[in-house]
């Protein structure tokens, strides 16, 4: 179908509300699978779990329950794995274990709402990469969008309490956001032919194996344990957190994430993420009652005006509709 465009008088297409609307929806999911990793997580660490670990169990279990689908998806088509084996790699090292190996690596060094904040800054990067490779320029509306989605962020994270910052840890962080902004802008990019499923499938066995061979050098710490985790819940196996965080907070995170940014293009669905943050305080106070005060609800707030306001400031474009 012929790329079609309008501005804000005129009507949207059914087609594209529809797309819209999917996109939207599939985000959600991505950015609440993806927010309630670290309060699971935190029953884990608390035992003993090392980080390094808890990643590298998370991503094995989501290419485990991937790959058969992603080998579907493909249809046969094994020529596309041999012709894009340079972006599942790339997506595999930088937006599945990059990001989660520096992050975890940023908040040895620094407090974790800093390193957070610094890591989802990855949307104005990607709004700054779809300007200078593509020309993609932003509009007035779309930069204020994202300067009202930062000032939320920051108010969520609630970064005004003198938090102290490490030029280690801002260096791990800012590696952590080019992995983030690697996630958002390949996993938009239809032009490689790859379906979701097998981009997905593929990133995570890459990641796996990149995050293992991380642990077989040392340089990513691999401590266990099998002791209960403890939550605002009660007390549960510790496997159950585990299979939470490889079957929600990965499979289910990254397959409909791919599925949001085919839908709704790198720079929009780069900002929806934004509500991750807002999702990880929601399930900070469920899971381990950490009560957000009044400051991070507005902050939460402002993110969701920022994303209108992105919306507002771009144009849209109707394509086919991926298969997954």
């Amino acid at each position: 179908m012929a790329s079609m465009t309008h501005d804000g008088a005129a009507p949207v297409p059914v087609a594209a509300g529809q797309r819209l609307a999917s996109g939207l929806g599939f985000a959600l999911v991505s950015a609440l699978s993806f927010g309630m990793s670290g309060s699971l997580a935190r029953g884990l660490l608390d035992t003993g779990w090392s980080p390094g670990a808890v990643v590298l169990v998370r991503v094995g279990i989501a290419a485990l329950l991937v790959l058969p689908f992603g080998l579907v998806a493909l249809r046969g088509r094994w020529g596309l794995l041999r012709d894009n084996a340079g972006v599942i790699a790339l997506y595999g090292l930088l937006a599945v274990a990059g990001a989660q190996f520096c992050y975890f690596s940023a908040v040895q060094h620094m407090q974790v709402a800093p390193a957070l904040l610094i890591e989802y800054t990855a949307p104005a990067a990607v709004v700054c990469w779809m300007w200078l490779r593509h020309g993609h320029r932003p509009g007035p509306v779309t930069l204020v969008g994202a300067a009202v989605s930062v000032a939320g962020l920051a108010l969520v994270l609630d970064l005004f309490s003198g938090a102290q910052l490490s030029v280690v840890g801002v260096l791990w962080a800012l590696g952590a956001m080019v992995g983030a902004a690697s996630y958002f802008v390949i996993s938009a990019d239809e032009s490689f032919g790859l379906p979701p499923m097998a981009l997905a499938a593929g990133g995570l066995v890459v990641g796996t194996l990149v995050l293992g061979a991380l642990g077989l050098l040392g340089v990513l710490p691999m401590t266990a344990g099998t002791a209960p985790a403890q939550y605002a819940v009660g007390e549960v196996s510790w496997w159950v957190p585990l299979l939470a965080l490889g079957v929600v907070t990965a499979a289910i995170a990254y397959t409909t994430g791919i599925a949001a940014g085919r839908r709704l293009g790198s720079r929009l669905a780069s900002f929806v993420a934004l509500l991750e943050v807002v999702a990880a305080v929601g399930f900070a106070w469920l899971l381990l009652h950490e009560l957000p005060g009044w400051i991070q609800l507005a902050g939460g707030l402002l993110v969701l005006v920022g994303v209108v306001g992105v919306k507002a400031g771009e144009r849209t474009v109707v394509r086919v509709e991926p298969t997954i």
